[in-house]
């Protein structure tokens, strides 16, 4: 079978055994796969991401000098599978996998290491406990799309976000898309996006956020949405004092009132979460010094260098920081749902598709944000740049 590998940064097309299923294991024909802005990272980056996964005690991560096959976001058809499996999906079923694969004892990341060659190829392997059958006749393109859209998913869900609240979406990358699709179709009213492509706010529009902004012009914290939050100390000082005065009139112990309300969640001034979805260095660190204060920032990007932060500052404005990475298999199921079932909106995420032979040539059109935001790759079409 034909499959894209990477070494040394160098993406060529090469002829690879066919992979054989061991138990528990389904062979399935690639449909779609697509490029992960991880990808483009790890094809350059790789050897500093493999230090820090080694820490975190993960030591398989792949190496720049190493045979790789990038492709953690596919659908596929079932093929073959591994002696004592269990026959279903049966054969000719389209299906989705979290990218996880058992190599002895070991589960090691699909696309991610030289144990579980990836879906930038003509087949691969998946775990048949991972695996979901595509429901509703859904494409392909869109089923293809369940895994960075489970990723989106999650970061809502560690978001907390409510209906009422207002969320800021800072970068309008895939990623950052996804999270502005998740918020909408889990029906939180105020989604205000910012980036400085005009492309990608266009598409941030289309995904359904409410409010774009170009943060060259202007900031999404001062818009009207955001203005009902505390921007300052002062307001707060101001706020927690009045706040007192106001109890003091009702001639009732004001303590009793202040932890009644705080039962309930009103004792808390409003909030937006906000999602860090670029991954460059000093992004986070200018969310903290310009987000409201109480704000709840959602770490999505991936940086993949070092970076710095000034505690003082997240402390004086009390701010919530999390850091969020994939997703549960309950997550990624549901996700899957979500698209067959029309709940989120994600063809505009599309934009281009290949073959094969035109990975390469795809990367390099993804480093435009004007012209791309989602290539998928076809292994059956010839096409060798971006269609």
């Amino acid at each position: 079978m034909k499959s894209v590998t990477c070494t040394n940064a160098k993406l060529e097309v090469v002829d690879a055994p066919t992979p054989t299923p061991t138990k528990g294991q389904l062979l399935i024909d690639v449909l779609r796969c697509g490029i992960c802005g991880s990808d483009l990272h790890a094809r350059h980056h790789c050897d500093e991401l493999a230090d820090v996964m080694a820490e975190s005690g993960y030591d398989a991560f792949m190496r720049s000098d190493q045979r790789v096959v990038f492709g953690h976001e596919f659908c596929g058809e079932v093929v073959d599978f591994g002696p004592g499996t269990r026959k279903a999906p049966r054969p000719g079923t389209r299906v989705v996998a979290l990218p996880l694969l058992r190599r002895g004892k070991e589960v090691h990341g699909i696309g991610l290491s030289t144990m579980a060659p990836g879906a930038y190829a003509e087949q691969l392997l998946v775990e048949q406990s991972l695996t979901f059958a595509v429901p509703n006749g859904l494409s392909p393109e869109i089923a293809a799309l369940t895994e960075p859209m489970a990723v989106g998913w999650h970061a809502v869900r560690r978001g907390e976000v409510g209906k009422r609240d207002v969320a800021i979406v800072i970068g309008c990358g895939p990623i950052g898309l996804a999270v502005i699709s998740m918020l909408k179709s889990h029906g939180v009213r105020t989604v205000i996006a910012s980036d400085f492509s005009p492309g990608r706010r266009a598409l941030a529009t289309a995904c359904g956020a409410d409010i774009v902004v170009d943060p060259a012009h202007g900031t999404p914290y001062e818009t009207a949405a955001g203005r009902k939050h505390l921007h300052g100390i002062l307001e707060a000082f101001d706020l927690a004092v009045g706040t007192i005065e106001k109890l003091q009139r009702l001639r009732l112990p004001w303590w009793h009132v202040w932890r009644a309300a705080d039962a309930v969640g009103a004792a808390t001034p409003k909030h937006p979460i906000v999602f860090e979805c670029v991954g460059v260095p000093g992004i986070i660190d200018d969310i903290i010094a310009n987000a409201p204060l109480f704000s709840r920032v959602v770490v999505v990007g991936v940086c993949m260098g070092a970076d710095r932060i000034r505690p003082a500052m997240a402390i004086n404005k009390e701010i919530d920081l999390r850091f969020v990475l994939g997703y549960t298999p309950l997550e990624f199921r549901d996700t899957l749902h979500m698209l067959a079932d029309g709940k989120v909106e994600v063809a505009p995420l599309i934009t281009g598709t290949v073959g094969l032979s035109g990975v390469d040539a795809a990367f390099d059109a993804l480093r435009d944000p004007e012209a791309h935001a989602k290539i998928l790759i076809d292994p059956g079409s010839d096409a060798n740049r971006p269609v």
